[in-house]
């Protein structure tokens, strides 16, 4: 694994707003930020504005958050999961086995629009693990 996990926070249309909280609260900076209008993913129009990505760092400390898809809403409390960034294919693939084999698929191994080959998985314990392994 390229770096220690990473938070990923989960809202029902109320990312944007916890963006700019967390940054002031935090003094730090939204490094990234992407709204599914403007991702290359087909979604409703309802949708436009509700963010599909960003991430806030301030130094070391890294966040990222994303509103849930329409018609998906996530329920306070497990609404957080954890993103594992892996170094290879190989690598996402051993992880992405062994998380479902007593866990839960919550999105297949797939490519993505954004580069990557991406997973979600709850472990038999409820955590939730974002898999990515973004490809040279």
């Amino acid at each position: 694994m390229k770096n220690p996990a990473t938070p990923y926070l989960m809202f029902n249309g109320q990312a944007k707003e916890a963006l700019e909280y967390y940054k002031d609260v935090f003094n730090g900076e939204v490094i990234d930020s992407q709204t599914y209008g403007e991702a290359d993913f087909p979604t409703p129009p309802e949708a436009d504005e509700l963010l599909i990505h960003a991430r806030f760092q301030k130094g070391d400390f890294l966040l990222m958050m994303s509103d849930a898809f329409p018609g998906q809403a996530v329920e306070i409390g497990s609404n957080i999961s954890l993103v594992l960034e892996l170094e290879s294919e190989q690598e996402i693939q051993t992880t992405y086995d062994a998380l479902k084999e007593k866990g839960s698929v919550l999105m297949e191994l797939q490519d993505t629009f954004w580069g990557a080959k991406y997973a979600k998985v709850k472990d038999p314990f409820g955590i939730i693990w974002d898999l990515n392994y973004t490809k040279a």
